[in-house]
C-alpha cells in the first residue's frame, strides 16, 4: 500500500464522519501537505473496488465515503446534508421474499430532518 493510500485510508477511519472527497482530501493535505486532489480521487475509487471502504452516491450532492464496509443503510438530512448508519434488521432477506429474487447488496439512503435542522 502506498503512503498516500494508507493516509487517505487513515483519515477516513479515524472519522466518525462520512466525508466527502474533497474533506478526505483536505484532511489528509495536513497529513502529507504534497498529496494532490487527483491522488486522493484515485485511491477512493480503488478501495471501494477492493471493498475497504463504500461509497455512498447522494443525489445532487458530492457522494460521501464511509469506513465500515458492513451492510447498512443511511439517514441522510434534507437540511443540512449529514449522514449518519442506520441497521435495518432483515431488509435483505425481506427484500429477497418481496422480490423472489436474490439480492446481492444495495444501497439504500432515507431522507429526514435531523435534530440540530429542527
Amino acid at each position: 500500500m502506498t503512503k498516500q493510500r494508507r493516509t487517505i485510508l487513515n483519515v477516513i477511519k479515524k472519522s466518525n464522519e462520512h466525508m466527502t472527497a474533497e474533506e478526505i482530501y483536505m484532511k489528509a493535505k495536513k497529513e502529507m501537505p504534497s498529496i494532490a486532489i487527483g491522488t486522493v480521487y484515485r485511491n477512493l475509487g480503488l478501495m471501494t473496488d477492493a471493498g475497504e471502504i463504500r461509497r455512498i452516491p447522494i443525489p445532487n450532492s458530492p457522494d460521501r465515503y464511509d469506513k465500515s464496509t458492513i451492510p447498512h443503510e443511511h439517514l441522510v438530512c434534507q437540511k443540512c446534508g449529514t449522514v449518519h448508519d442506520m441497521f435495518i434488521e432483515g431488509l435483505r432477506e425481506f427484500l429477497q421474499r418481496q422480490t423472489g429474487i436474490e439480492i446481492t447488496g444495495y444501497d439504500l439512503n432515507l431522507k429526514f430532518i435531523c435534530e440540530n435542522c429542527k
